[in-house]
């Protein structure tokens, strides 16, 4: 079993100008198969994890759902401010 939220960290930490804000959060679908990770961080930071029409977002959620397809999961990855 993978670790999601630690790749998903690892993938996310360089990024970010103040990691110690950076909190990801598992939570578990309806669909026994889907996970859904919430990356939560300065706003800021946020707007560089998505990125200019969403194409860092975009690349990370690529990268994610490569690692979950060995598990047979559909990941989904949220972006969240505060």
């Amino acid at each position: 079993m993978i670790d999601y939220e630690k790749t998903l960290s690892d993938i996310v930490m360089p990024m970010v100008e103040d990691p110690k804000s950076v909190r990801i959060q598992t939570m578990e679908s309806v669909n026994e198969n889907e996970l859904i990770l919430y990356v939560y961080a300065k706003s800021e930071d946020i707007a560089r994890l998505i990125g200019r029409q969403g194409s860092m977002a975009s690349s990370i959620r690529q990268m994610m759902s490569v690692c979950s397809r060995l598990d047979n999961r559909r990941i989904t990855i949220k972006f969240e401010s505060y």
